[in-house]
């Protein structure tokens, strides 16, 4: 997986492939296009998470699995507590993946 691709898996990732696949089946968009559209919505979600997110999170649990292939941390947690200066939130299993964001500039 090339690191652009990590917003992909994200729920609007996967909404805009999907969207973009129905609109290359019914020739409404080329291809190369689409794949021009998922570049930069790579491109703008790094950006917009390097110069818009200020807050800072806390994050507590119980590691399940970690790997680190490819320059890219995957974690995998259980009974995970996610605390802000706002609000606290626990939840049942939670999957990180991390890389350099140094990497994403290349």
């Amino acid at each position: 997986m090339a690191t652009f691709e990590l917003y992909r898996r994200s729920t609007i990732g996967m909404c805009l492939t999907e969207t973009l696949d129905e609109m290359v089946s019914n020739g409404i968009l080329s291809p190369e296009h689409a794949i021009q559209v998922l570049v930069q919505f790579d491109k703008s979600m790094t950006e917009a998470l390097e110069t818009q997110v200020k807050s800072k999170v806390t994050i507590k649990g119980h590691l399940h699995t970690y790997r680190f292939c490819d320059n890219v941390w995957t974690f995998i947690l259980q009974d995970a507590v996610f605390k802000s200066e706002e609000c606290q939130e626990t939840v049942n299993r939670v999957k990180i993946v991390a890389c350099d964001s140094k990497l994403l500039t290349q």
